[in-house]
Order: C-alpha cells, then structure tokens, then sequence
C-alpha cells in the first residue's frame, strides 16, 4: 500500500520522479533490534515488498545482517541501501552507540554491490518517516493550538535516548539529528539528587539517557527499592529474573501490580515529560513534539495520564507556549525504516551518487 504524506519535507537535493520503479532496501538498525524492509518507490509513493527483524546482539555487523536478508530473498534486488542508525553519522561513517559496531557506506556499497548507500541517524529517519504516516499511526496526549506551522520535535526513548528535529523555513519541514540524549540530567527536587549520586556512582557521567531510556527503568527501580528499604516480594524476584526487567516493571506500573513498580514508573514519566518540554524549549518546537522509540507506545496508558503534561507543563514562565504544542506518540514502530526508505528513495547525497 502506498504511505500518505502527512508533513511537506525538504531533501538537500531532491531525486526527480522517475518513470520507472527503483527498489530501496531501508533499515532501522538500533541497540536492541533491526528491522530491514525492500521497498518499491515510484513517483513519490512507496510500497513494500519483504521485510524481517533481526535481533542486533546476534550479528557481528550490518553488513552480515544485510547479507542474511539477501540470502532469505534471493529474488529481491535492490539499487539502494539506506539505513537509519542510533548513532552520529559523519562522513558516511558511525560508530553506534549502544552497539559494538562501526559501519561504513563505503565498506556496504563495496560488500553489497549496489548502486548507493546512504547512512543517516535513526531520529533524522524517524523525522523523515513522519512525512508517510497518518493519524491512525498516532496517539495524541493533547490536541494543542497550532496557529501556524512551526518547527518539530522528536524524543525517542528505547535502548538509548533519541532526539531529534524537523526545522520549518516557511514552505517545507528540514528533519535533522542531534545527540541532545547525552547532555548532563538535570536535577530538580531531592529525590532527583539522591539519585543522580546513586548513578554517578554506577556511571560516573549521568546524561539525560541514563534516566529516560529502558536500561534506566531498571535502575530507577533498584534505587528506589534501596531508598525503600523494601523487601522485594518472591514472586517479584522470580519473574525479574526471566528477562527484561524494564519491560516487566513497567507492565507491573500499568497493571498496578507493584507499589515500588508504579513509582518507578512516575519518576520515569516525569523524567520523560521534563526533557520532552526542555527540547520544545530549545527547538521552538511549536509545532508538535512527537514520542517514538520503542517505549512510549509501550507505556500510553501511563503517558495519557495526568501526570506527564502536568510536568510537561512545569517549567520558567514558558507555559503559555507549552500549552499550545500538540503532544502526540507514534504508534508506528517502522517509522524509522520507512524513512530510511523515503530518503533513500528521494533523497540527497547518497555514496557514489
């Protein structure tokens, strides 16, 4: 099915609609997992053709990943590669961040033989992504009041801490990356310094990724625990021991199933909801800020309580903005990989082009 454009995008040098159909092979590669996705581009319209995930940990590199999606379909033949990546992108080149791997356009044009290659970062995927989804592939917080297009925001927890932008010079929407998910936590009450000395001591530097991503959920737990002095109950114990404990603590907080759960899950959407306002802030971002990542779809029934816009809303003098700014998670978890292939498809500077 072809995607709908929703947002008016800019790319730094526009492809022309061809005549003929151009396959595009995308990716959304993070710390956790990677989805790949051949899609089939013709005159400004997408649609799929295959597409697979693959757990990250499990692969040495992209490259062998790429590889596994090409013998699993052999048929397939694309002219591009564009992959989306939780990392900075310089140069065609990324370490990522919450993965041992490095990866270079030049190296997978090379080993994979096609035409071009492009890399660029999993938010600036994402913000390209927004462009083919509709609203059934959101889920509003509040409607706001825009009453005239401005730039966007994008903060993404997952397995790291995704930010991002879209900037609106007047006509059209420029997507762009940054690593603001690093810069220092800011604490504001005493619980918050507790724990920032309780992480300090754990990381030594305490970014805004170490309070608002899933590793986080685990730790806010333990402190709080700790803090507590409560013992855990067996059955707790047991079940944290099976897998992932920040999935099961937040299932825990939404289900009400664990007192030390729940609160852990209000400080973590307080933290959300303090970096969501610091980077409408920072970005004039008045015209919407969207959550993506892995966590907020995951999580909607805590966001869409009270909670989270009322500490949105909790900062200097700037409410009367605020207010007005549409809040809304993206439901959609191929938006990355959609984005990769809408840039990939149409979009500028790819290697060797």
């Amino acid at each position: 099915m072809a995607q709908k454009h929703r947002i008016p995008l800019h790319f730094s040098r526009i492809r022309k609609f061809k005549k003929e159909k151009i396959e595009i092979l995308a990716g959304d590669i993070g710390g956790t997992k990677t989805n790949l996705a051949l899609y089939e581009a013709f005159e400004g319209a997408l649609q799929i053709k295959a597409e697979a995930t693959y757990a990250s940990s499990s692969f040495s590199s992209c490259i062998q990943i790429l590889k596994k999606m090409k013998s699993e379909h052999p048929d397939l033949n694309p002219e591009r590669i564009c992959l989306g990546v939780a990392g900075p992108v310089l140069n065609g080149k990324v370490e990522l961040t919450n993965l041992d791997w490095n990866l270079n356009a030049s190296e997978i044009l090379r080993e994979t033989q096609v035409s071009e290659v492009a890399l660029i970062n999993d938010l600036e995927a994402t913000a390209y992504g927004l462009a083919a989804l509709d609203e059934n592939d959101f889920i509003t917080i509040h409607q706001g009041e825009v009453e005239y297009p401005g730039n966007l925001a994008i903060i993404a927890p997952g397995t790291g801490l995704g930010e991002g932008g879209l900037y609106w010079d007047g006509s059209s929407y420029h997507p762009f990356a940054t690593e603001g998910g690093h810069t220092d936590f800011g604490a504001r009450t005493r619980e918050d310094v507790e724990l920032l000395e309780f992480l300090t001591g754990k990381y030594g530097i305490v970014s805004w990724e170490k309070v608002i991503a899933g590793p986080a959920i685990a730790d806010i737990y333990e402190f709080l625990r700790a803090k507590a002095s409560a013992m855990e109950p067996a059955w707790l114990t047991e079940e944290l021991e099976k897998g992932d404990r920040s999935a099961l603590i937040s299932n825990l907080a939404i289900d009400e199933k664990d007192p030390i759960c729940m609160q852990t899950m209000l400080v973590f959407v307080r933290y959300l909801a303090r970096q969501s306002s610091n980077l409408v802030l920072t970005m004039k971002a008045t015209g919407g800020l969207y959550l993506g990542g892995g966590i907020p779809p995951k999580i909607a029934p805590l966001l869409l309580q009270p909670s989270y816009y009322h500490n949105f809303l909790d900062a200097d003098r700037m409410q009367h903005l605020l207010k007005k700014v549409p809040l809304k998670i993206i439901r959609n978890s191929k938006a990355a990989m959609i984005g990769a292939a809408l840039y990939g498809a149409y979009g500028a500077a790819l290697e060797n082009s």
